[in-house]
């Protein structure tokens, strides 16, 4: 019988420290896949934290991203009412020391308690399906054993590592055989006619047992990750490792790190609508279609087409008589490729990489910790920007070198310092900031606030700030 007064002590850790370049231009280094709205209306990380938000079940998260996502992480929670324990990775080291630390982590200020390790990356269609699932792995855990969720296949799918399941060991759970690494079409075929399961790469464990694995295996790395927690800087509910030791730390994933070498390993098999989202191929497969295959999102009309992914941002995308495609228009970014070829838009990222093109790794929005920015406008000596600044939102005082900019405010009410002049404005009105004036803008009212910012100067790059003061310690 599942016991609930156990199963609530479950604390959910969700890891989000990738880019997914396959989703490009949607996903980004600057705005990474797990954070971008790709499927439905809200991110796949803030559906994750949904899907542990079951206080019968699930306490108090923990997520664990890197430092340049904070912000953003911290602002996709609170828009859907949800708070947690943030664990900041100075740098990336791969899942085997992020999981590690938030095993360290839980140990120490929840001691006892599972822990539910999830990608803020995947899709899962069936909520109550996978809960289920957790419960069936609750006994597994509890008796020392680390519990993937193995996926029903439903295609002889080559980009997915396996699972060989055995006798059954605790509850629902059984032993793992062996793990083996994504097949070609023949091999994925003979999985799948063999039972075998897909590799979620999500873990239920009590957070001692991997602690206990990880020493076993690679204990100068459980050393160096403690070295980073407990030096670690804290603010509010953030801890940001500390960064020297953190880095020397192994690089590995810890299927690498933990799972292929215990003999502790367990499976849970499920179907519950799961897919990792690796490309839009997949992502097709996962989307609703029109009667003729044609999975669409935003302003998008087609004609005589059929078997399509589309997606627009903004602007009006249109298809006439073609089949078989992705078409993702971004603010500043579009990608046209066959359903066939997207697995290899990372290759299309690497070659833009190669030559340097910024749109590989920048989006046009930037997200900061008071808003966001969009550029609409460049040229030589002068750019157009959009910023919108979030209730309480306050930017750093601060003055550029190479540039004068004037601000327009439409819409909200604004508070904007320029010298010793501090002064609210409203929608039409505006400000002018002579080039070396001290400044700042901040948001005192209930909504958003928004502006059009123009630049001119000789330069213009976002290096040209000379931070005053920055309540978010940027200075």
């Amino acid at each position: 019988m599942f016991d609930e007064a156990k199963e609530a002590r479950i604390r959910p850790v969700i890891l989000c420290g990738g880019s997914g370049t396959r989703l490009w231009p949607a996903s980004r280094e600057s705005m990474p896949k797990q954070f971008a709205v790709i499927f439905g209306d809200r991110s796949t990380f803030q559906e994750t934290l949904i899907r542990v938000s079951d206080p019968a079940i699930f306490a108090r998260p923990v997520v664990v991203t890197n430092k340049a996502h904070r912000f953003l992480a911290e602002k996709q929670m609170k828009d859907i009412g949800i708070e947690a324990d943030v664990i900041l990775e100075p740098v990336a080291r791969d899942s085997g020391p992020a999981i590690l630390a938030a095993s360290l982590f839980l140990e120490e200020r929840t001691p006892g308690a599972l822990a539910i390790v999830l990608a803020a990356d995947h899709l899962v269609r069936d909520v109550e399906g996978f809960r289920t699932c957790v419960k069936q792995g609750v006994k597994a855990a509890q008796a020392g054993r680390i519990v993937t969720f193995g996926i029903q296949p439903t295609q002889p799918a080559t980009g997915y590592g396996y699972i060989e399941a055995g006798a059954a060991v605790e509850g629902s759970a059984q032993e793992v055989r062996r793990f083996v690494e994504k097949p070609d079409a023949a091999t994925a075929m003979e999985y799948l006619n063999k039972g075998y399961l897909w590799n979620s790469g999500n873990f239920l464990f009590a957070p001692a047992t991997v602690i206990a694995h990880y020493q076993a295996a690679d204990a100068a790395s459980v050393d160096l990750v403690r070295q980073a927690i407990a030096k670690a800087d804290v603010d509010l509910d953030a801890l940001e490792l500390q960064q020297e030791a953190f880095e020397a730390a192994r690089k590995i994933s810890f299927d690498y790190a933990v799972m292929e070498k215990t003999q502790s390993a367990a499976v849970v098999p499920g179907a519950f609508g799961w897919s990792d989202i690796g490309g839009w191929d997949a992502l097709w497969d996962m989307s609703d279609k029109d009667e003729n295959g044609n999975a669409l999102q935003g302003r998008v009309t087609v004609l005589d087409s059929a078997n399509n992914y589309v997606s627009s941002e903004d602007r009006l995308v249109t298809l006439l008589g073609v089949e078989d495609m992705v078409v993702v228009s971004t603010h500043d970014a579009v990608l046209v490729a066959s359903r066939e070829s997207a697995p290899k838009v990372k290759n299309l990222v690497e070659k833009m990489r190669a030559s340097d093109i910024p749109e590989a790794n920048t989006a046009s929005r930037m997200y900061r910790p008071w808003g966001w920015y969009q550029t609409l406008e460049m040229q030589g000596r002068f750019q157009v920007k959009r910023i919108v600044v979030y209730p309480g939102g306050r930017l750093s005082l601060q003055k550029h070198f190479h540039r004068a900019e004037h601000w327009v405010v439409v819409r909200g009410t604004a508070r904007v310092t320029v010298g010793d002049i501090v002064k609210e404005m409203t929608e039409n009105q505006s400000a002018y900031i002579p080039l070396g004036a001290v400044h700042r803008l901040e948001n005192p009212g209930k909504i958003d606030v928004e502006i059009i910012e123009v630049q001119t100067g000789a330069y213009l790059g976002e290096d040209d700030i000379v931070r005053i003061e920055d309540v978010y310690n940027r200075t």
